[in-house]
């Protein structure tokens, strides 16, 4: 077909010229094939119409009146609307002798060119893919600020963490210590106690910010496609490899990987580890070429990381390239004077969350929150305000709309049962597995002979 021929496309130009037969000529041309045409001779009208009007093509003419051929004018205006829109693309109109002029205007910024007199084939084609690389960036544009506000609808659920105790000071400190740093940081301490939420406060603070934050739960990639899921792998390389895909490495580069549970990586997939982040580099499986990546590397584990070396389930020299600076959270029973502050801070999430008239927790509930040991840590706790402020038929948080029903400071152990409900009795048991092993899901899973995913629905079923 021939392009003249084309379907209208939707799209809004602008043409500027001194020469009103270039102007009438362009109108009744282009307005065949795109939605709109506006026309200007004087160029000092630019700006206003720019921003008054969503156009997504300038047919812009290099030499004005006051300034006949030297085309500055034309480098004059380019600027403005590029300030003013830089998705905008820009044409420019130019006699023949001009083109040297047109090539350097294309370096500050301008799409493309077309001399005049033109032939209206290749003035189509241009005008067309000015529309295209328009569209193109705009994409770009809105993705970009999608990306940035995800990142933080994201973060509004690991904001700040909550603490006024010694210990938690001395996180802070170090956090901010840290974060302008590369350093790869190693975060310790049990389930619950907030290491995401330190991993995410130190990408925040950091120069790498407006970039992404990829967070990988080591625990849970199978050693079969470790990998292909860290890694990376091309096309054909294994059965389901129907396309060539990023590993998190690379969607990773440029901000910051966080690998969650980096104890329960297997022995002989940590070498593999080690390397990539040694040499920086990563290989898709099933390709041979290394691609460079640029991370910020933090990782967090609950287990006795030390321990583990001592007993060769970890690799010495992983755990020095991994563990620059050491970060240690304390479990909730070490600070306990947060527990009022972290319990209102919840309370104020849930009761707006759930559009409850809710004002404070009576003296006696924070009493019975502060005695409690807290297996579970600051997540058990959130869990346990939230169930409280959804069940409760109080404006203040009573004791009773707590029921702690995991391990007690008196040190008993023992199941026991209000009544036999089977669905009762297994809850209790999965919150008894769940507080033995700190909310680890792996050891409570194989505690209970179940898989992950098995125990992950039935803590979904029962609230835990």
């Amino acid at each position: 077909m021939n392009i003249l021929e084309t379907e209208k496309k939707s799209g809004q130009l602008l043409v500027v010229d001194d020469d009103e037969d270039v102007l009438q000529a362009a109108q009744l041309f282009l307005k065949q094939h795109v939605s709109n045409v506006d026309t200007e001779k004087n160029p000092h009208a630019i700006p206003n119409l720019i921003k008054n009007n969503h156009y997504d093509v300038v047919l812009l003419d290099m030499n004005f009146t006051e300034d006949v051929s030297s085309g500055q004018e034309g480098f004059k205006w380019l600027k403005k609307i590029l300030q003013i829109d830089p998705s905008l693309a820009v044409v420019l109109i130019t006699a023949y002798g001009d083109v040297e002029k047109a090539v350097k205007a294309i370096k500050r910024g301008a799409s493309d060119f077309v001399l005049k007199p033109w032939k209206n084939e290749k003035l189509l084609a241009t005008i067309n893919a000015a529309l295209n690389l328009t569209k193109s960036r705009r994409k770009v544009e809105t993705l970009e600020t999608q990306k940035k506000q995800l990142s933080a609808d994201i973060d509004q659920h690991y904001q700040d963490i909550v603490g006024q105790s010694a210990v938690m000071q001395n996180v802070f400190e170090t956090i901010e210590k840290v974060a302008k740093t590369d350093a790869n940081v190693l975060i310790t301490g049990e389930n619950g106690t907030g290491k995401e939420l330190v991993a995410r406060a130190l990408h925040r603070r950091s120069n790498r910010s407006e970039e992404v934050f990829i967070n990988v739960d080591m625990g849970a990639i199978s050693k079969n496609l470790f990998e292909s899921e860290l890694f990376g792998h091309q096309k054909g390389a294994f059965t389901d490899a129907r396309e060539s895909r990023a590993g998190r490495f690379e969607i990773a580069s440029g901000g910051t990987l966080f690998l969650d549970e980096i104890g329960n990586l297997p022995l002989p997939l940590q070498p593999k580890l080690l390397s990539a982040i040694e040499s920086r580099t990563v290989t898709r499986v099933g390709g041979n070429i290394p691609k460079e990546i640029d991370i910020r590397l933090i990782c967090a584990t609950n287990e006795p990381i030390l321990e583990l070396v001592q007993q060769q389930k970890f690799r010495e020299d992983l755990l020095y390239r991994i563990n620059t600076i050491q970060i240690q959270l304390p479990p909730l029973r070490d600070r306990t004077e947060d527990i009022p502050l972290l319990a209102n801070h919840f309370l104020e999430k849930y009761a707006h969350k759930y559009e409850k008239e809710i004002h404070a927790l009576s003296e006696p509930t924070l009493n019975k929150l502060g005695s409690y040991r807290w297996p579970g840590n600051v997540r058990e706790l959130q869990h346990a305000v939230e169930r409280a402020v959804i069940m409760t038929e109080h404006n203040i948080l009573q004791p009773e709309d707590f029921l702690l029903t995991s391990q007690m400071d008196n040190g008993d152990h023992t199941l026991a049962f209000s009544n036999y409900n089977l669905e009762q009795v297994e809850k209790t048991v999965i919150q008894k597995a769940l507080d033995k092993n700190g909310r680890n899901i792996s050891k409570s899973a194989d505690e209970l002979g179940l898989s992950r995913a098995s125990l992950y629905r039935r803590m979904e079923k029962y609230g835990l």
